[in-house]
């Protein structure tokens, strides 16, 4: 497994150019604290102590140029920083997304995951720049001081030099128990995001069974964990501080003390003046921010980085599960879509969102899945898609079983296309071809004239245009969507919803055309209009699953008609049903031919 080190060190080789220009840059902002001391000491001895006060005043002059070569400086390292943080960045995110996407394609996403992704490479970015920034602050500003100390006196530059290395030996000698207790809180952190979202995902059930005080002492025994923990991270301060105090301040007492000898020895008292500005205005700040910041962000970076590091290479190192079943395939003969005995909920303890479903869709259907908001449409698909895996039961796409298909495989057999259409920066070509990319423009046209997109395309510049999500409304990207739908091998679509942002004239032209293309369609409705347009229609209503044409299901059923006349001008989310219902008896997906 890679360390943090050597992910560093790899890191800082890759932009060595950027790096050697910050450097150029780090030493124009030194400028300052290398001359501040011998440029004060001239004042005071050449100038203002000889009766010469406009020769101290021209000596302050310099002084003055040099700060502003320092801001100069300083403005244009913090610029070049993001060429050296944001590449780390990004390849971390890469890391952490491949971890991710493989440990959440067996069924639900891993929450820590989720939350590596979303808070800690965040944190790592954020502290490998303040870390950069504070260990390159620390080498120029003090490296100046000490060599502007030099050029004083000496004698001088090893009074303070001693204190120095003596406070930064202390901070060293004490950084590895630092890292212990940073390493426990963030574990600590972590553990207890996870009991807090099983917490909250359950509070249903917790109500419902009376459990609130034996949950609410369960989730107290985690925080109380993570306070411990903090109480011990917040010891360490003391160590930070004797660090400071060795290293920070006593170079000052130590030089005041030794004014008379370093006097007899020929200085005057402007140099004195002068290696006091040094310690105190070059040395003691860059020591406090070097022991601060490493303290701070430095032990995080270092802590959350091995966790990062250690958590995607268990997700490659171990035997994945989804590669233990090669995709076979097709049988020409089996249906579309099939689901025997499909039980799933949300929790161990959940009542059952679908119970013991059975269900074929032949090739070339046109199904539409009605039902009330919150009654499992969108689980049902997501179960038909393979992103959630049914507590018992079997989901065959194409005759095939999806549990521990390849997810690359799965996608050639099935698209989803969810209710947030996902698009990202690029060009528009990428974003409409990522499952096809091979695709040839000719095929893209045609595709986008089948689905009445062209006009969309011109408006957002061609094919090579650079689409930025925050520019497109949500209804071009459902319609972006569909077309990548269009254009994939898979044989079976899943529109979950897929047609939420559009208006009723242009969701029943894409319909339309979805139904028309070779395959099978499977659609999550938003409005009843989808299911008088369906060869078939699946009803879930909380006691069962129904499933026949639009007239059968308003012949046969009653729930099925009050949705149809509370649906008519709104979505199918507006019913009059709202609330948890039953769940459905086992096996009670009726089949019939329209």
């Amino acid at each position: 497994m890679s360390t943090v080190g050597e992910v560093t060190r790899a890191a800082l080789r890759a932009r060595r150019p950027e790096l050697w220009r910050l450097a150029g840059w780090s030493l124009a902002e030194a400028l300052p604290a290398g001359l501040a001391g011998l440029l004060t000491a001239r004042a005071v001895d050449d100038g203002f102590l000889a009766g010469r006060p406009m020769t101290g005043l021209a000596w302050l002059g310099l002084l003055a140029v040099a700060v502003l070569v320092g801001a100069l400086g300083t403005n244009r390292a913090y610029a070049l920083l993001g060429a050296v943080v944001e590449p780390f960045r990004d390849d971390l995110l890469r890391r952490v997304v491949g971890g991710a996407l493989a440990g959440a394609t067996g069924g639900r996403g891993d929450d820590a995951a989720v939350a590596r992704l979303t808070h800690q490479v965040e944190m790592v970015r954020d502290t490998y720049a303040g870390l950069l920034m504070v260990v390159r602050g620390f080498v120029f500003a003090a490296g100046a001081a000490v060599v502007g100390l030099i050029s004083l006196a000496a004698p001088i530059a090893l009074l303070v030099t001693v204190p120095v290395l003596a406070g930064l030996g202390l901070f060293a000698a004490a950084l590895p128990a630092m890292i212990a207790r940073q390493r426990q809180y963030v574990l600590a952190d972590e553990r207890l995001g996870r009991v807090a979202v099983t917490a909250v995902a359950g509070h249903r059930d917790v109500t419902v069974s009376g459990a609130r005080a034996r949950t609410v002492r369960w989730l107290g025994r985690y925080v109380d964990a993570q306070a411990r923990v903090e109480r011990r991270l917040a010891v360490m301060a003391a160590t930070r501080g004797l660090s400071l105090a060795v290293g920070g301040w006593v170079p000052v007492p130590v030089v005041l003390l030794a004014t008379p000898w370093l006097v007899r020895q020929g200085l005057g008292p402007g140099a004195v003046l002068g290696a006091l500005v040094y310690v105190v205005r070059g040395v003691q700040p860059a020591l406090d921010t070097l022991v601060q910041g490493v303290a701070a962000g430095g032990l995080r970076f270092a802590v959350t980085l091995d966790r990062l590091l250690r958590a995607g290479e268990a997700v490659h190192t171990r035997p994945p599960a989804t590669a233990r079943v090669p995709l076979p395939t097709p049988r020409p003969s089996a249906p579309a879509l099939s689901l025997r005995g499909v039980t799933f909920r949300y929790g161990p303890h959940a009542d059952p969102v679908l119970d013991g479903l059975d269900l074929d869709v032949p090739v070339g259907d046109h199904l539409v899945i009605v039902g009330a908001s919150g009654i499992g449409k969108s689980t049902l698909a997501g179960l038909i898609a393979g992103v959630l895996s049914p507590q018992s039961g079997t989901v065959r796409v194409g005759g095939v079983p999806v549990a521990g298909v390849p997810p690359a495989e799965l996608a050639g057999r099935r698209v989803l296309i969810p209710q947030e259409a996902y698009v990202f920066t690029g060009t528009v070509r990428e974003n409409v071809t990522y499952l096809r990319p091979d695709l040839p423009d000719t095929t893209i046209t045609r595709a986008a004239d089948r689905l009445a997109l062209t006009g969309l395309l011109d408006r957002l510049g061609g094919y090579d245009a650079t689409l930025r999500p925050a520019e497109v409304s949500a209804g071009e990207r459902q319609q972006l969507a569909l077309l990548r739908a269009w254009l994939s091998p898979a044989p079976l679509m899943i529109l979950d919803e897929a047609t939420c942002h559009l208006d009723p004239a242009t969701e029943a032209r894409l319909e339309e055309a979805f139904a028309e293309r070779p395959g099978t369609l499977v659609v999550i409705a938003h409005r009843l209009s989808s299911a008088r347009r369906a060869r078939r229609v699946l009803l879930l209503d909380g006691r069962a699953a129904l499933l026949d044409t639009h007239q059968g299901l308003l012949d046969r059923s009653a729930a099925y008609r009050e949705l149809v006349g509370y649906g008519q001008e709104e979505g199918v989310r507006s019913s009059p049903t709202p609330g948890r219902s039953a769940p459905l008896p086992a096996g009670y997906a009726h089949r019939s031919s329209p």
